[in-house]
């Protein structure tokens, strides 16, 4: 079997298997497919034929031709090496001739969060306050803007999470459904302030944006009635931070960042914000309490007055 098939087997199973979303396939088909590149460009037709050292000169290859970063670097391997477990539990080859090849070690890189203030001005930016009627109807389209960022900070959600959203995932006005990575559920809490974006959004837009589709049981539509699209919350939220003249980056992410930083700041527990954040191991949550370290010593270093040099 070519090892274009054997790709294809793979992802098979990656999708049955271990139920990822199509998001992540894309990103699995596309490291996979540079791989299978790599080894036509040396006549490698064969899986039997790779060997550790090739694989080895794949990750060499993936910095000094592709000019990737260390932590682009560390996912194309991590499903190089997928492949080649796969290969070998399935028994098509002898040996894991990828198991040694350690990808390199990415640089340790704090998420990037915005004040509370900031999240204020975006969320002024993006669209009317609910409450305010002459605004909402002046604008319908920034009432359902207002609703995605709402909801966005306040549940911490992934942007892939809330775009998924069916109206049968909000659960009451206090609580949604959100599905993340391997299709993991959770229920997650929404706060006053989403709470009333949403019900604006759901009793006022929606049923209009909804005539213009197929009856789709999405949650958020675009102008045509359809299920709106990632790359159109990005610009949402970008044109949000233009508008409120935000000096940071913003994405999607920064809402959920903020979210995060934001909750251990008041107190929250960790392994709270990892339930919410629907992050498997705690440890990858942790990282967000380096952040409120790092403020605690900011506090201390210019207030204490033993702190100063």
């Amino acid at each position: 079997m070519s090892i274009s098939r054997q790709i294809d087997s793979y992802l098979r199973h990656l999708t049955v298997e271990r139920g990822m979303s199509k998001n992540t396939l894309a990103a699995y088909r596309r490291d996979l497919d540079r791989y299978q590149q790599f080894l036509t460009d040396r006549e490698i037709s064969s899986v039997d034929a790779i060997s550790e050292q090739i694989v080895t000169n794949f990750g060499i290859a993936l910095t000094a031709k592709w000019g990737l970063a260390a932590t682009s670097v560390a996912r194309v391997l991590s499903g190089v090496r997928g492949f080649h477990r796969y290969l070998m539990i399935e028994g098509v080859t002898a040996n894991d001739n990828a198991a040694r090849v350690k990808p390199p070690k990415p640089p340790r890189r704090l998420p990037k969060a915005i004040t509370v203030a900031q999240i204020e001005a975006l969320l002024a930016s993006s669209g009317p306050e609910a409450t305010d009627e002459d605004a909402m109807a002046l604008d319908p389209i920034k009432v359902r803007d207002r609703a995605i960022l709402e909801l966005l900070y306040a549940t911490g959600a992934r942007v892939s999470e809330v775009v998924s959203l069916d109206i049968d995932d909000l659960v009451d006005q206090t609580m949604v459904r959100l599905f993340g990575k391997g299709s993991k559920e959770r229920i997650v809490p929404v706060g006053s302030y989403a709470q009333r974006a949403v019900e604006a959004y759901l009793v006022r837009v929606r049923p209009v944006l909804a005539k213009l589709g197929k009856g789709t049981p999405a949650v958020f539509l675009n102008q045509r009635g359809s299920r709106l699209s990632r790359q159109s919350v990005w610009q949402i939220i970008s044109d949000a931070a233009d508008k409120a003249k935000l000096a940071a980056e913003v994405s999607p992410h920064t809402l959920r960042h903020s979210f995060a930083t934001h909750l251990l700041e008041g107190g929250a527990d960790v392994r709270v914000v990892q339930e919410l954040l629907g992050h498997s191991s705690v440890a990858t949550t942790q990282i967000y309490t380096l952040i409120t370290v790092d403020a605690l010593r900011e506090v201390y270093s210019t207030a204490h007055p033993r702190a100063r040099r």
